[in-house]
């Protein structure tokens, strides 16, 4: 737990956090939108793939807020 911390600790005192958190989040939210399209626009075969897209999606779009905040108490 202490390396993501660390990298996240260097890019805030780089000053780029900001462009770092907007990346990740636009990652995140083209993630979700391709597994919600993937989800909606096939049968009922490969359920696993779009669900696997929609968490990397939100995981993405949550964690940049969560690490940096953490990176500010430690």
């Amino acid at each position: 737990m202490d390396e993501p911390l660390e990298v996240v600790d260097v890019v805030a005192d780089s000053g780029f956090e900001g462009v770092v958190t907007w990346l990740l989040r636009l990652v995140g939210l083209l993630a979700l939108f391709g597994g919600l399209g993937l989800w909606l626009g096939t049968e009922l075969g490969l359920l696993w793939l779009p669900a696997v897209l929609i968490l990397v999606g939100f995981v993405l779009l949550v964690a940049p807020s969560v690490l940096l905040l953490l990176a500010e108490f430690a």
